[in-house]
Formats: structure tokens, C-alpha cells, sequence
């Protein structure tokens, strides 16, 4: 038998029926499978076993002596099949002289005669980096941009007049009842007015 060109990426897609392989890229698996070619000594097995049934089994032992030929036959014929199956697929593939692996066109460094694990294409190389370098330009600016309103924060947002409890969505007088929606807040201190946000009273400088 001639020398196997390809012993690990492909896959035997045959049955009794007929042969066929699929024979994939070893970088991105991407593959291609040849056309099925039906199996002599299967079709004549399926055709004595489907007179046997019609018959009552008359044809029984002719079909077995089928089988127990077929299987020599068949292995014959499939490893021929393969054979072919290689050539079929050759101008599909290159060969990385460097690392071994067959791999498909995409796969393919043509100006290096090399795959581009061995030997990456530049252009796409630069242009992933590009890529990667704006994403991650793009994320530092997004940290950096403020997105929280502050003035909203600097307010006493209220959801329900603190005085009738009735929902409200903004405004500085409750809809229900007519009540500033602003809570007043006192120093506990000295008593004076001051400010819902404030930490230290103005008047006497007290700890809210």
C-alpha cells in the first residue's frame, strides 16, 4: 500500500453501503468529505438478505457465505476507497513542513509555505491588534466618563409624601394633600434649620 498521507484528521464516514471520509483542517477544523462510492459487496449482502426475507429464509446460508466473503471484500475494497479518498482531498490541504499538520486555504501562510500557527499572517495580525487595542481604548474611556447625575444626588428624591404617604414621581409639592415633599430637618443640636443633606449644622457646627 502506498504511504498514508493523512492518519489523524479524518474521520471514516463508511457503512456496509458504500465508502466516504471527511478530512479536516488540524488548526481550525473546518474539513472537506468526499463524494460517497457505494460498496459492490454490500449492495449484493442487502439484495440476498431482502430475497431471504421474501423467500422464508430459503436464501438464508447464501446470504451468510455473503456476509463472511463481504467482510474480506469489503475491507479490500475500503481500503482502496481510502486510497482514493486521499487524492481526492490532497489539493484541499497544505502540509506545514515545520509542525506536521495539514490544514485548509484559510490555514495557509502562502508566502511563508507554512500554516500560520508556524507562521502567522501579519496583515491579520495587525488588524487583531488593532482591534483589541481600540476595544480596550474604548472600555478605559467608558470608566472614565462620569455617568452619575449629581445634582440628582445633591436633591431629596422622594417616591411618597412623607406626609400623606400618596405616590409621587417629582415635583416639590405633593399632588395629594398640597405638602412640601421635602422633609425639614433640624439641628439636634441647637435646634436651627438646616439642610437634609447636611452632615454639620451651620449654626453651632454639631454632628448630624
Amino acid at each position: 500500500m502506498a504511504l498514508i498521507q493523512f492518519t489523524r484528521n479524518y474521520r471514516d464516514l463508511s457503512t456496509d453501503s458504500g465508502f466516504q471520509f471527511e478530512f479536516v483542517c488540524d488548526r481550525c477544523g473546518n474539513g472537506y468529505q468526499t463524494p460517497f462510492e457505494a460498496s459492490a459487496t454490500g449492495t449484493v449482502t442487502n439484495a440476498l438478505d431482502a430475497v431471504s426475507s421474501l423467500l422464508g429464509g430459503i436464501l438464508s446460508n447464501a446470504a451468510s457465505a455473503a456476509r463472511n466473503v463481504h467482510t474480506a471484500a469489503w475491507e479490500k475494497a475500503h481500503d482502496g476507497a481510502f486510497e482514493r479518498a486521499v487524492q481526492d482531498a490532497l489539493p484541499h490541504f497544505h502540509k506545514c513542513k515545520r509542525c506536521g499538520h495539514w490544514v485548509d486555504g484559510d490555514c495557509w501562510n502562502v508566502e511563508r509555505s507554512l500554516c500560520k500557527d508556524c507562521a502567522p499572517d501579519l496583515d491579520e495580525e495587525y488588524s487583531a491588534i488593532q482591534v483589541e487595542a481600540a476595544v480596550q481604548n474604548a472600555r478605559q474611556k467608558a470608566a472614565e466618563v462620569d455617568y452619575v447625575d449629581k445634582e440628582k444626588f445633591q436633591q431629596t428624591i422622594q417616591t411618597a409624601c412623607p406626609h400623606c404617604g400618596a405616590k409621587v414621581s417629582g415635583g416639590k409639592f405633593c399632588p395629594e394633600c398640597g405638602k412640601p415633599l421635602a422633609q425639614e430637618k433640624f439641628c439636634s443640636a441647637c435646634g436651627a434649620k438646616i439642610k437634609p443633606e447636611a452632615k454639620f449644622c451651620p449654626e453651632c457646627g454639631a454632628k448630624q
